[in-house]
């Protein structure tokens, strides 16, 4: 499979990956071959990545740190969250609480699993797969801290919520709740269960602060901002800076990486930055790259801890003209060898 754009996406090609709608129904299955009208309906719901099936990468396994069945029940149980708050009655915490606890099972089992945000957004799911990987990113970053399992729980859970203050809710225009900042509101919708932890709002609270104080709702400085929100805030950053096209242009994992680091200290915790580009992979597998060499190539392998240095098949004609020549580079070993440029 390779990972493109849909402005490279061509009728005729067969899709790689299943695409859902949030409550989890297929919008488009696995192994169907596009047409040109299947194509400008992705294009019309916002659709700008998706998998391709390649007989030249047939053998590639793209790794996960949660299952799709997970993704798909966590992103229909957020819906049905977001739904009950947005209608002004109180959500089931004890089923979320259910749908977090298989999460947080299957990170644990695939935490030394590099993270590579490659999910098939379309405008009706993108709020739930944020959430939804927002969550996993905080857990991961959280797992690299030390943090016990009561501290994931708390943290997964104030992760999922941080944005829940920006769900419009069905009330009179007027009300003075509508003018707040969505962390304010957050907070307050989440500080009332009586089951959660105070922590949990203060997720939803701080998420926005900055080490400097330069951040919102309350000017917060480094010591004052719980390490909980620290940690949200970058995997917040990271999901938003690769897919939340109001930022500008969307940046590639390197990119938003390199974009990142230069907030250390200033905007972003640099203990917690530092953990979290242990878990991210910088040129997801799939994806198609350039090398130093000039040859180009697609990532099929990963190396845990050193994330810019991917293993890159090279698909490319004999000099003989007797057929297609297959190698294999990996970068860990041909340190000479660098990525240039990602392709799509």
């Amino acid at each position: 499979m390779k990972y493109v754009h849909m402005d490279s996406v061509e009728p005729g090609q067969y899709l790689g990956r299943t695409i859902f709608s949030s409550n989890g129904a297929v919008l488009l299955s696995e192994g169907v071959q596009l047409t040109v009208y299947m194509i400008n309906t992705l294009n019309r719901i916002g659709v700008t990545m998706i998998y391709i099936k390649d007989p030249n990468m047939e053998d590639i396994e793209i790794p996960e740190v949660i299952s799709e069945e997970t993704k798909r029940t966590v992103m229909k149980q957020m819906s049905e969250t977001f739904d009950t708050i947005r209608s002004g009655k109180e959500f089931n915490s004890r089923s979320m609480s259910i749908s977090i606890n298989t999460l947080l099972d299957e990170i644990m089992k695939n935490k030394d699993v590099l993270v590579q945000l490659s999910d098939i957004r379309t405008q009706d799911n993108e709020r739930y797969v944020h959430a939804t990987n927002v969550c996993m990113m905080s857990v991961l970053i959280g797992i690299n801290m030390g943090l016990n399992a009561s501290q994931l729980k708390e943290l997964a859970v104030g992760a999922l919520l941080h944005d829940v203050g920006k769900i419009e809710l069905i009330t009179d225009d007027t009300s003075p709740d509508l003018k707040k900042h969505h962390t304010w509101r957050g907070f307050e919708l989440i500080k009332n269960k009586r089951e959660f932890s105070l922590l949990i709002a203060h997720v939803a609270f701080q998420h926005h602060e900055a080490l400097d104080g330069s951040g919102v709702p309350r000017g917060l400085t480094s010591d004052e901002i719980h390490l909980y929100a620290k940690i949200t805030a970058i995997a917040n950053i990271y999901d938003n800076l690769l897919f939340d096209i109001s930022k500008g242009r969307r940046m590639l994992p390197h990119e938003a990486c390199e974009h990142m680091m230069a907030l250390a200290g200033t905007k972003l915790d640099r203990d917690v930055l530092i953990e979290f580009l242990k878990i991210v992979s910088i040129y997801p597998t799939g994806t198609s790259v350039r090398l130093s060499t000039r040859e180009s190539g697609v990532v099929v392998g990963q190396h845990r801890g050193l994330p810019s240095r991917p293993i890159v098949r090279v698909v490319k004609q004999d000099a003989l003209d007797k057929g297609l020549e297959i190698k294999e580079v990996d970068l860990a070993k041909h340190t000479t060898v660098f990525i240039e440029q990602v392709l799509q």
